[in-house]
């Protein structure tokens, strides 16, 4: 684990800075790339990511402040502008809306833009929790006895485990599964589909991820056993899988009584 990556003087560099902007990077990278083969300027994803980023940093910042809303009573202005407490779901409705202003302004079509967007989004939030798990920030998971199980005593949030116990790596988790719906989402993208079709897949594999590695997370249950992040993903996941079927590019078929009975009398 590697808090700070170099020191030169009065210059540090942080893991976890450094892995936020080699994300931003990479999506707007992938972004302008999705844009322009689709016929859209590709020269605005730079302007997206930058208001995504903006949009983040505020909507994870308000989420933060409604989790601990006694401690924003207590001390308002610390609240607000420290640098620690971010909540994930909240940059990621913040960053939503920011963008979607963007597109809008620009005058592009939504549901285009937001497929451009999505791989390089998810890949982006995979190499961001490499500097999670690089910084140690505080979401790693519950004690486990598993040989991959990791301790961060240099964790820029408190590492209060006594020495011979270990955790679940859940950022390392995280990375893993986003990175697959990376890979999901970037082999599907030149197929024919409805527009929106990578969005709404990103909504469900995403939000799918989220809610089993919060089984082994250490967050707080506040509604039948289950986290925030958890509520949050069975809402992005039924409005992904709605879209899905509603749009086309997910079909449920139905069998017919005569077709069981032909299958019946082949077996």
């Amino acid at each position: 684990m590697y808090p700070v990556i170099l020191r030169i003087g009065p210059l540090t560099i942080y893991s976890y800075g450094l892995m936020m902007a080699i994300a931003f990077l990479t999506a707007a990278y992938l972004t302008g790339k999705e844009l322009t083969r689709k016929g859209l300027d590709g020269e605005l994803a730079s302007s997206m990511v930058f208001w995504a980023a903006v949009g983040g940093l505020v909507g994870a910042r308000i989420f933060a402040i409604f989790d601990d809303w006694n401690g924003f009573l207590a001390d308002p202005v610390h609240s607000i502008f420290s640098g620690a407490g971010f909540v994930w779901y909240g940059g990621l409705i913040g960053g939503f809306l920011a963008v979607t202003w963007n597109i809008h302004a620009n005058r592009l079509p939504w549901l285009t833009t937001v497929d451009c967007i999505s791989p390089g989004m998810v890949l982006g939030h995979a190499i961001g929790r490499i500097g999670c798990e690089l910084a140690g920030d505080g979401d790693w998971g519950r004690e486990t006895t598993l040989p991959w199980g990791r301790a961060y005593p240099n964790a820029i949030v408190g590492w209060n485990y006594p020495p011979g116990v270990y955790v679940h790596p859940t950022p390392l988790y995280e990375v893993l599964a986003y990175t697959l719906v990376f890979a999901f989402l970037w082999s599907i993208r030149k197929r024919p589909h409805p527009a929106g079709t990578l969005f709404w897949w990103y909504l469900v594999l995403a939000s799918s991820a989220r809610f089993c590695i919060e089984f082994v997370r250490i967050n707080p249950r506040i509604v039948a056993g289950l986290s925030e992040a958890q509520i949050i993903s069975i809402v992005f996941v039924t409005i992904g899988l709605w879209k899905l079927v509603t749009s086309g590019a997910v079909t449920l078929r139905s069998t017919s009584p005569l077709q069981s009975k032909l299958r019946a009398s082949k077996q």
